[in-house]
């Protein structure tokens, strides 16, 4: 596991994928309370990875920080890390 702070994305709003800049992270699901276990994802050297539990293909963008997505707002916010 990375020795930095892990972002945690989300998808409540259903997109088919979402871009992200890095390539370890959490994803919860939706937002609380209808969020899925809050499962660590490594895409390693691959440049996509589905969530296992909701489905969502994400796909780093090299050209994203850790807090951008594209779609935008897909960002947790800190006070729901978990």
């Amino acid at each position: 596991m990375a020795g930095h702070p892990i972002p945690h994305y989300h998808n409540s709003d259903g997109h088919r994928s979402i871009d992200i800049g890095v390539k370890e992270f959490k994803c919860i699901g939706a937002l609380p309370p209808q969020d899925h276990p809050h499962v660590y994802l490594d895409m390693g050297d691959a440049s996509e990875l589905v969530c296992p539990y909701c489905s969502t293909l994400y796909r780093h963008d090299p050209a994203l920080g850790a807090d951008e997505t594209r779609p935008g707002g897909c960002l947790v916010a800190e006070a729901v890390h978990g």
